[in-house]
């Protein structure tokens, strides 16, 4: 649960950040994002590609994710919204630090 203020401070908050500034992006993929990752290119019947970059699996998380309807919690799916796009590719940097555990 979020207190509210670290709710008010989201809009200032790094909790954003685009794939290819983190750190660790070219890291290997995690377990966690290749398990994932798997499940979601099954559903999808999109190919698996098991030598992603952590930051690389990560964008690739969030387009099947616009594919399948996994992941939204409560957010429009891009082909909802009009644009049929993820917004920008970014992720979330708590995913990251999540993943990467």
């Amino acid at each position: 649960m979020t207190d509210k203020r670290t709710q008010s401070m989201a809009e200032q908050s790094n909790m954003e950040k685009d794939p290819k500034d983190w750190v660790t992006g070219d890291e290997p993929m995690t377990g966690a994002q290749r398990s994932y990752l798997k499940t979601l290119c099954e559903e999808a019947k999109q190919p698996f590609d098991e030598n992603l970059s952590k930051a690389d699996a990560s964008r690739r998380i969030d387009e099947l994710q616009a594919i399948t309807g996994r992941g939204q919690h409560g957010q429009q799916r891009g082909d909802e919204r009009g644009d049929g796009d993820q917004q920008d590719g970014r992720a979330t940097a708590a995913v990251e630090t999540v993943v990467s555990r």
